[in-house]
């Protein structure tokens, strides 16, 4: 299996200027964080669940009826989808997220999360039919977030990329 990395830009679409080279962001001088959520920059907190895995598919074949097809001038239903794996994404335990993203968060508001990180999104992820496809994923994916939380939060401070940790009782974990 071959592994590769992805710059956080390069999965929202951006370009990036060097390839990316892992390593364990306690190890990095000064790390920009952003929020794993909205991606808005100078993320607040960190918070923790169990880890997230999703793997992609590919469509390689859709199967039409040939009557169908014509009848409904080249906009028929289709009959069956063939797919392979193309990629597993690995999000990790661990979220970072912006002000703004943790009060939806605290409050356990999934779809409020949902409509403050479409908000942020380039128009080509939430245009026409684009919209639902991609409310779904964020949907899929924040559902397991929210039905993993570990309870506390940690503040992200300067030194202290993890975040400083308190139970939710205010005490030292």
């Amino acid at each position: 299996m071959i592994v590769e990395y992805l710059h956080a830009a390069e999965q929202r679409g951006q370009p990036s200027d060097h390839r990316p080279e892992p390593a364990p962001i306690t190890e990095i001088p000064d790390p920009i964080i952003d929020c794993d959520f909205c991606s808005a920059p100078e993320a607040a907190w960190i918070y923790r669940c169990a880890n997230q895995i999703t793997d992609a598919r590919r469509v390689t074949a859709q199967v039409f009826a040939v009557g169908d097809y014509q009848s409904r001038h080249h906009a028929a239903r289709v009959r069956r989808t063939d797919t392979e794996h193309a990629f597993t994404q690995a999000w990790g335990e661990g979220w970072s997220a912006c002000a703004g993203c943790a009060d939806f968060i605290e409050a356990r508001d999934l779809y409020g999360l949902i409509g403050r990180v479409v908000e942020a999104l380039p128009a080509k992820l939430t245009r026409g039919k684009h919209l639902m496809h991609t409310r779904g994923q964020l949907h899929e994916r924040y559902s397991d977030v929210f039905d993993t939380l570990v309870p506390g939060r940690g503040r992200i401070a300067p030194g202290h990329p993890l975040g400083i940790w308190t139970h939710p009782t205010g005490e030292a974990p």
